[in-house]
């Protein structure tokens, strides 16, 4: 009973059933489909009783995402309930979710941009239409390679150009600017009309009464400059007199142009006004954008003088003019009171009094006969260097960083302005000023005075500052030894207030050293309190101090060689320990032997080979004794040198080359000592050459060898 129970529990029980086939499958296939955006749209603008429900529902259907599939729908329904729409509120909304709509990746608004122009025939609000406006500009930049739309586009801008609404001016302006024609062969003969008088229609507007359209059509101006349309330099004028608007952002915006045409057209000779003399083009807006720099706006003054620093045609004499303050207010150069009282002792006349104004000056001046662009260059960047926000005062020192570093002479006059700069209150214009004189540090060197005046900044709290001014002392020259002095003194002040500060003090010194080898042999007796007849107590070598001294020395005697025998003998001794621990900051030197007795001939010691290099020497040197082995131990050696070589020219590519060179030349005598290792060698060639052996194949390969 038992083992019957045990078979049924281990019996294995099949069941075989058959599936009829399922008729009409593709009939009851399930679609699984996200709900569409358009239909809930239209249901929720359907549910709306007044235009306050309407433009609830609208914004919370702009915070929701669209696909790019859904976007079509959705812009049908809006536009069909903009045509019903009375509330100039929603229609605004309407307008702002089409333009939004449009940007939509992977969305193409071609099919829809008759639409949109069709609202624009019965709108009669402004602000809407400067809305729809908009939305066609950003259809505009996504179809700006498809011409046909640009054109039209460009056409409606012409046609509400005109408009009484300063906004829907400017968006028309900056349709012009986007998507104006500025390619030089037109498609049509209309496009070429274009083409000759998109420049005119935006200059005309330049003297419109409303400011912010002003500067529309300058920033719509600049646009084309950018996309490649060369600009009139008609436009100069214009410019220019925009410079003086009464309006921030039209000065602002006035100022780049300037600045664009003087890069056109530098050498383009102007006229200069109630004057017979002419000046090149780029000099005139030089000076137009110096006198900027005293505008009565901060973020005008910022701007001209960070458009200063990329005027490098500029004639050196007007460059030199920024920094001269000769010229004052009522322009005309002040005159001291020695000066005026010598003037009318000379000419012998003196007031009586008894005549009305008879002490009036003798000079009237008239303003407009004035060169205003001498009186706008002179003293641009002193007026920038010292203006009360600090923004203008970072401008003014790159740019002057930008034009000292391509003139020489510039660099020198400027030196003493970016020096006071280091004593500004603020830290940003502070650390601003040491980069840009680490910048132009290989046109300068440094007085003592000016050196005095940049050491005071190694006091400052800011590691940033003291860092910053390190790095300034590492790769800048001075004139004198007492100049190297005072370095030296002044960061050995820093090292003992900021112990933190040592490495970037020793690597300055470093620097400090090398640049200046014979202005530090000089000091060599003081510095390392050395006597010609008396020993002095040797330094304690712990002393960060003695260290950093002892780096600046070192690093002189580098290219001085008489140097090294002015130092005692502890000092050799010091210098070995060095060498060994701050070997970044000392350099190897050759003293002299009589000096090292007891140290085994460092003098004679070459610095170390490269490790591939001295592998690669020494695998070759391994088979200059082959003779003395046996013909296994041969082969043997022969291949662990090739495959030696074959890897270490994998590995450096500078060797690659004597080492695929060293390896063939070995594998052609390993295949040779094979070759003459067949027993069949000794026949003679005829029979040999018709024997399949090692030997005739080890010949093949002498002859081109591989790998």
């Amino acid at each position: 009973m038992a083992a019957h129970l045990k078979k049924r529990v281990y019996e294995e029980f099949t069941k075989v059933v058959q599936q009829q086939p399922i008729e009409d499958l593709s009939a009851k296939k399930l679609r699984l489909t996200k709900p569409s955006k358009s239909a809930a749209l239209h249901i929720d603008l359907c549910k709306a009783t007044s235009p306050a429900d309407a433009l609830q529902y609208l914004l919370q259907f702009a915070r929701k995402p669209v696909e790019a599939e859904s976007v079509e729908g959705v812009v049908r329904i809006l536009l069909e309930h903009y045509y019903k729409e009375n509330e100039t509120s929603v229609r605004l909304k309407i307008a702002s979710l089409l333009g939004l709509l449009c940007k939509t990746s992977g969305f193409c608004p071609d099919s829809i941009v008759d639409d949109v122009i069709g609202t624009l025939q019965n709108e009669k609000s402004h602000q809407v239409l400067a809305q729809l406006l908009d939305t066609l500009l950003e259809i505009g930049i996504k179809l700006v390679d498809t011409p046909p739309v640009r054109t039209r586009l460009v056409d409606v801008a012409y046609k509400y150009l005109s408009d009484t609404s300063h906004g829907v001016r400017n968006k028309c302006l900056q349709l012009l600017g986007c998507l104006g024609a500025v390619d030089k062969t037109p498609l049509k003969d209309t496009e070429a009309a274009i083409v000759k008088d998109v420049q005119k229609i935006i200059g005309d507007y330049f003297n419109d009464q409303d400011p912010r359209v002003r500067t529309a059509a300058i920033k719509a101006m600049l646009q084309l400059h950018e996309r490649g349309l060369k600009l009139q330099q008609v436009l100069y004028c214009q410019a220019c007199k925009l410079l003086t608007d009464d309006y921030e952002q039209v000065r602002s915006a006035a100022i780049e142009l300037v600045w664009v045409l003087s890069q056109l057209y530098p050498e383009s000779i102007v006229p200069i006004p109630s004057s017979n003399e002419e000046i090149r083009l780029v000099d005139e807006a030089f000076g137009k954008i110096c006198h900027m720099v005293s505008d009565g706006s901060w973020m005008v003054r910022v701007q001209a003088c960070k458009l200063l620093g990329s005027m490098q045609q500029v004639s050196p004499h007007f460059l030199e003019q920024t920094l001269d303050k000769k010229l004052m207010s009522d322009l005309r150069r002040k005159r001291t009171a020695h000066e005026r009282a010598k003037e009318l002792y000379s000419s012998g006349e003196f007031s009586s009094g008894r005549k009305w104004g008879d002490d009036a000056p003798r000079e009237e001046l008239d303003t407009e006969a004035v060169n205003l662009i001498e009186s706008g260059a002179c003293g641009a960047f002193v007026h920038g260097l010292e203006d009360e926000m600090y923004e203008v005062r970072i401008a003014a020192v790159e740019s002057l960083c930008l034009l000292a570093r391509s003139s020489r002479p510039f660099a020198e006059k400027c030196l003493d302005f970016l020096v006071d700069m280091f004593n500004d209150e603020i830290e940003e214009v502070r650390l601003q000023s040491i980069h840009t004189m680490r910048k132009i540090s290989d046109n300068i060197t440094l007085r003592e005075d000016q050196l005095d005046t940049i050491l005071a900044v190694l006091e400052d709290s800011s590691r940033d500052i003291r860092e910053a001014l390190h790095e300034l002392l590492c790769c800048t020259n001075v004139s004198t030894k007492e100049c190297v002095h005072l370095a030296l003194v002044e960061l050995l002040k820093n090292l003992s207030k900021y112990p933190t500060d040592r490495e970037s003090i020793w690597k300055c010194l470093k620097f400090l050293g090398s640049r200046h080898p014979t202005l530090v042999l000089s000091l060599v007796p003081e510095l390392l309190s050395t006597h010609p007849f008396f020993d002095t107590p040797e330094p304690d070598m712990d002393d960060p101090a003695y260290i950093a001294v002892l780096v600046l020395i070192f690093n002189a005697a580098k290219t001085c060689p008489t140097m090294p025998a002015l130092f005692s003998d502890h000092t050799f001794r010091h210098y070995a320990y060095l060498r060994d621990s701050l070997s970044h900051l000392v350099p190897a030197l050759t003293l002299p032997g009589v000096k090292w007795s007891w140290i085994p001939d460092l003098e004679r010691q070459s610095p170390p080979e490269d490790p591939s290099q001295q592998f690669l020497q020494n695998s070759l040197e391994r088979v200059h004794n082959l003779q003395n082995l046996d013909i296994q131990g041969t082969r043997e050696l022969l291949e662990f040198t090739i495959r030696d070589l074959q890897r270490i020219g994998e590995l450096q590519s500078e060797l690659a080359g004597m080492a695929d060179f060293s390896a063939t030349y070995l594998r052609c005598q390993l295949l040779l000592i094979k070759a003459l290792n067949e027993k069949l060698w000794s026949l003679a060639a005829p029979l040999y050459v018709k024997q399949n052996s090692l030997a005739a194949t080890a010949v093949k390969q002498v002859k081109s060898p591989g790998p």
